[in-house]
């Protein structure tokens, strides 16, 4: 006797799970998420909660574990690296600071790249349209530990849109984080000097660092401009 009802609602509530799960749904929860963790950012400013808090005083391995995590957590959120980098040189010593960076770098892009992949892979890929777009997907998909270690290692493209390509493309989980650790070594050890020498601004290491940094600059400019005047020429 209440055999259609169940079926009914037993109906309903499959349409309405597959809704749920449907690809552009997944890509409105990853807007959403995005968008809340960017007003976040704008609002409590976790930047300076990391410069300025104790972090030091929780002592050794603890403090650059909690810095990390907290690193990773920012990065994701769209926190700018590079201020970042230069408060870890600031609160710990070069070493401890640089393994915090670089941990944070890595935790920060592995959670931005899962947020890509399962949330907004579906629904992006179908509209990858255009030169410079089917270029970019296809250098991902096919190199993508090489692409992935020039985009680091040139910091010309932004750290969270490197992330969201790269989690739209076919590259894999491995190849995109190994690269992601190995590439962002040189340019998070510059900053991290710099901050940690920002008090002694004629000493040689915070020397050395800025002209690193300008110089990683300059380069990724030059390969961003080969590259459009090679796409242009094709």
């Amino acid at each position: 006797m209440f055999e259609p009802a169940a079926r009914s609602t037993s109906g309903l509530a499959a349409r309405c799970g597959r809704a749920l799960l449907s690809p552009w749904s997944r890509l409105t929860l990853l807007v959403v998420v995005l968008a809340a963790a960017g007003s976040a950012v704008l609002v409590l400013q976790p930047q300076r909660l990391l410069a300025d808090g104790r972090l030091p005083e929780l002592g050794g391995a603890g403090a650059v574990a909690l810095f990390a995590l907290a690193y990773g957590l920012c990065a994701a959120a769209f926190v700018p690296r590079p201020i970042l980098n230069l408060a870890a040189g600031a609160l710990f010593a070069t070493s401890a600071g640089f393994v915090s960076s670089l941990g944070g770098t890595v935790l920060g892009a592995g959670i931005a790249f899962g947020l890509g992949r399962v949330l907004g892979q579906d629904a992006l890929r179908p509209l990858v349209r255009g030169r410079w777009l089917t270029a970019a997907d296809g250098q991902l998909s096919r190199h993508g530990f090489r692409s992935m270690m020039v985009i680091r290692l040139f910091p010309g493209v932004p750290f969270a849109a490197a992330n969201y390509c790269a989690a739209v493309s076919r590259m894999g989980w491995a190849p995109f984080l190994l690269a992601t650790g190995l590439g962002s070594v040189p340019n998070t050890l510059a900053y991290v000097v710099a901050g940690g020498s920002a008090s002694s601004p004629t000493s040689p290491p915070f020397l050395i660092a800025m002209g690193f940094i300008v110089l990683s600059g300059a380069a990724a400019a030059t390969v961003a401009w080969r590259k459009r005047q090679g796409l242009r020429k094709r």
